[in-house]
């Protein structure tokens, strides 16, 4: 083992079989780390979504009681709506699948643009809150090291994604819990300090509301109560990662799922409305430089005993600590589910195809790493600031809701017929929708000079690559499947005679060949041009690669099992209608280059006289764009086989100007 591998298995781990039954079970989730892993992110908005909730009611803090209501319910509607999403999506994809399986392909582009833009906001959003949370308790002198110190959690946090998923989260999950605990006993310490207050809750709330219709008028009240339900819709964000991230979920998927979803809304439900029934009781308001859950938190250790909790100061900071550590937990949801949006996007042809590979580790590393730079870009972009972040964070959220549920609602009306319980699943989801799309509506129309602007502005964007992307790759595809046409397989004659047997010793034409047969047998077609007569073996070498989708389940290994051998199948019958002895040599993994290198190394042993050849495809108008959407797998292989000195050659398969590269190609007769 080389120097080099030996540090990467140090910093990322060995790697993992892709094909092994063991591996799928030793990294999928249970429930319980699903909630951990993808609910840290709707759990940690329990230090900021209330509190802009509460604060949003300005000089009428007694409508609290409303708000806490609404933001229950809310959250429990919301997540049996993505229940919804699991049981019909157990492949995972969250609102991209279902806005592009329900309401069409650019339904589904808009949904997963801003999903994209929100896991990366919601990386560089729950980081600066925390690294803030974390420099609050330090001396002034040293905020000038914020950025850098922002910068280094979110390239940590992508190391740690990058050695597994399951990894990460097993890591961070004693913060989880420390959150859960420390944040729960405080509360219920609160709230029982202020018993006697409690039943009087809500009959003051209620006097308190009728002399303000009363002064005002309902539609003065309507107003208020919804712009704080609106502004506490960060209460809401991280709902949807767990639909989103199925496919990492432990069999049964849905059941897991459903269990996990549940914890997360009674977690989530009853963290927030407890803490907006604790600002209420203790009359806490805005103090500058606190978070207002540091302020209530400080006056109930204050009045735990005559004297105050005698570690009034130690528990503080531990509990303050564990609230700043979650944010961390719940950036790591970002690099979850933003890489799992990629890759299914990738696989509709939305953005460069090797978003949807997986590292050796069986994570998608690509958009682990993509997901992380453009954090760190949205970081220094913002200076950090929170205040600007949530603004930005917030609209997109409700656009991925929004169309969901509004997908959700479409398929249950038209299935009206024939789902003896559709007006139940129909209802859900269209009140579900009205919460979301009215949130949205007041998001955009209180933000978007704030700089709501901006996130519509970079999500519109993407959606502009995204088409240019996909418009390359359908016509690329279209030019591959052109060529393929002419492959046509004559039939072997029953006359004819045997074919030769292969010997080892002679020269020997190996072909690799990709996801398209075309560009193996153009190769082929052109050797045969170049040196005709000269090789006497033929062997075909491919490598199916486990990616996103492939690695879905134990039926989409077989499918790309089977795909393989067709393509295989496809080349031997051609070669040997034309009497040419041919051989086939396959393997699958992740790495595609170190794959196809051991295959390579093998064939050389077979047949010491190999010469390697590939195809690269090659356009007319190249540039940088279409650099970036097509992997180099044919330069990295021929370098590595150059250094061990086995002879490969790069053939062009110019794609474009009118005529296919196969039917320039010489025949073989």
């Amino acid at each position: 083992m080389s120097s080099r591998e030996r540090l990467r298995r140090l910093l990322f781990g060995p790697p993992r079989d892709p094909l092994s039954h063991r591996t799928r079970e030793r990294i999928v989730l249970v429930a319980f780390v699903a909630w951990v892993g993808l609910g840290a992110d709707g759990l940690s908005s329990a230090n900021y979504g209330p509190a802009e909730a509460y604060l949003a009611l300005g000089p009428y803090p007694e409508l609290g009681l409303f708000v806490a209501l609404a933001i229950v319910v809310t959250v429990f509607v919301i997540a049996l709506g993505y229940n919804q999403v699991i049981e019909l999506f157990p492949s995972g994809g969250g609102g991209y699948k279902v806005a592009t399986r329900l309401l069409g392909r650019y339904p589904g582009l808009i949904s997963g643009s801003a999903l994209i833009v929100d896991y990366v906001l919601t990386i560089v959003i729950s980081v600066a809150a925390g690294v803030d949370a974390v420099f609050s308790l330090l001396p002034l002198g040293l905020h000038g090291v914020k950025l850098p110190a922002e910068t280094l959690v979110i390239v940590v946090l992508a190391w740690l994604n990058l050695r597994g998923v399951k990894e990460s989260i097993l890591i961070l999950m004693p913060i989880f819990v420390g959150f859960l605990v420390t944040h729960v006993a405080l509360i219920l310490t609160g709230v029982l300090t202020h018993a006697t207050g409690l039943p009087a809750l809500i009959p003051h709330s209620v006097e308190a509301a009728g002399r303000l219709v009363d002064d005002a008028g309902w539609l003065f009240v309507v107003s208020v109560l919804l712009r704080a339900y609106s502004f506490g819709a960060g209460t809401f964000t991280g709902i949807e990662a767990i639909s989103n991230n199925v496919n990492v979920l432990a069999e049964p998927r849905v059941r897991t799922g459903k269990w996990a979803m549940m914890y997360l809304a009674i977690s989530l439900a009853g963290m927030a409305g407890a803490l907006l029934i604790l600002y209420l009781l203790w009359g806490v308001g805005r103090v500058e430089g606190q978070t207002l859950n540091a302020v209530v938190f400080d006056r109930v250790l204050s009045a735990i005993e005559p004297g105050g909790w005698p570690f009034h100061n130690e528990t503080l900071l531990i509990v303050l600590g564990f609230a700043a550590a979650l944010l961390f937990v719940a950036a790591n949801t970002g690099f979850l589910g933003g890489p799992a949006v990629l890759a299914n996007m990738a696989l509709d042809r939305w953005v460069p195809n090797w978003m949807a590979n997986l590292s050796t580790r069986l994570v998608t590393q690509n958009g682990i790493l993509l997901m992380g730079a453009a954090a760190v870009l949205a970081l220094w972009a913002t200076a950090g600031d929170v205040d600007v972040l949530i603004i930005l964070y917030s609209i997109n959220v409700f656009i991925t809701f929004s169309m969901s549920l509004l997908g959700l609602s479409q398929y249950w009306w038209t299935r009206r017929r024939e789902a003896p319980d559709w007006f139940r699943h129909f209802g859900l989801s269209a009140l579900g929708f009205v919460f979301a799309a009215g949130i949205l509506g007041v998001l955009v129309a209180e933000k978007f000079t704030a700089g709501g602007w901006v996130t519509l502005l970079v999500t519109s964007a993407l959606i502009v690559g995204c088409i240019m992307i996909r418009r390359h790759y359908l016509w690329v595809e279209r030019q591959l499947k052109a060529a393929e046409t002419l492959l046509t397989v004559a039939p072997r004659r029953a006359t004819a005679p045997p074919l030769p047997k292969m010997d080892p010793e002679a020269p020997t034409a190996v072909f690799l060949v990709g996801e398209s047969i075309a560009t193996g047998m153009h190769a082929l077609l052109w050797v045969n041009r170049m040196f005709p007569r000269h090789y006497k073996n033929v062997v075909f070498a491919t490598v199916g690669e486990v990616d996103a989708e492939s690695f879905g389940g134990e039926k989409s290994l077989a499918e790309l099992r089977e795909e393989v051998r067709l393509r295989l199948e496809i080349c031997v019958e051609f070669c040997q209608s034309r009497g040419i002895p041919t051989r086939t040599y396959q393997d699958f993994g992740t790495d595609v280059v170190a794959k196809l290198e051991a295959l390579c190394i093998r064939i050389v042993k077979d047949y010491p006289n190999s010469v390697f050849f590939a195809s690269k495809l090659a356009f007319e108008d190249d540039n940088w764009f279409i650099r970036i959407l097509h992997n180099q797998t044919a330069l990295a292989l021929q370098q590595e086989l150059h250094g061990r000195g086995v002879p490969m050659m790069i053939l062009p398969m110019k794609l474009g100007g009118g005529r296919s590269p196969i039917a320039t190609a010489p025949r073989i007769d």
